[in-house]
């Protein structure tokens, strides 16, 4: 199976001998279009370390809160089933993806990075789901049921969305292994779940420990 050529044209760009190959997700039923592991288990030149720095391809990974709001999804589809979702910062798409495949009515995968949609239409693809698209999480009226969000929070900057997600949905489900306690007045954490982002980036065991938290209107 061939990686679809605009994905792979960008990743060849940043690193040259970057490949995408499809890799199963391991605890679930999942698979993507993830770079290659075995090139990322080299030195990287400066000129590539730069590129990486300046545009990172997060789309081409699947990061550790993504695998494990995944397979949360499908231990507890009583979360999605037969509601209007909006995956947020959705990068290769794997959380809106599971909830697509746990019985969502609606997901939208929503990321500002047109490589992103474009990594996000190609996964659904290859896991046979239908997602729908938005480059703009504003512009987006005020219908979802509910707003996932998966390694989003790595900025504390990006801690003020934790607000505007429920603005456009009346709760949210929100999986981070960076932040560990937020203390926002309306969001609890409710679970740690387990996972590592993929390919294996070596990081700290800390990053392999995911908080998930929930709010509601």
């Amino acid at each position: 199976m061939s990686a679809p050529q605009d994905l792979q044209r960008a990743l060849g760009e940043l690193l040259g001998d970057a490949r995408l190959v499809v890799c199963p997700l391991p605890g679930t039923d999942l698979k993507l279009w993830l770079i290659d592991g075995d090139n990322m288990d080299r030195a990287f030149s400066p000129e590539e370390t730069r590129r990486i720095l300046h545009e990172p391809p997060y789309w081409s990974f699947c990061w550790a809160s993504g695998l494990a709001m995944a397979r949360h999804l499908a231990e507890q589809p009583q979360w999605v089933e037969g509601k209007r979702v909006l995956d947020f910062g959705a990068g290769s798409g794997v959380a809106g993806i599971a909830a697509v495949k746990a019985g969502a009515l609606e997901v939208v995968a929503c990321d500002l990075d047109p490589l992103a949609i474009a990594a996000c239409q190609a996964n659904a693809a290859l896991n046979g789901v239908k997602l729908g698209y938005s480059t703009d999480f504003f512009a987006e009226a005020d219908r979802f049921d509910l707003i996932l969000v998966a390694d989003v929070l790595y900025d504390r900057a990006n801690l003020p969305l934790l607000d505007q997600f429920l603005s456009r949905g009346r709760e949210a489900l929100v999986a981070d292994s960076r932040v560990r306690d937020f203390q926002h007045p309306l969001y609890r954490r409710i679970e740690m779940l387990e996972a590592m982002t993929l390919p294996d980036l070596a990081e700290p065991e800390e990053f392999r420990h995911v908080s998930l938290y929930h709010a509601r209107r």
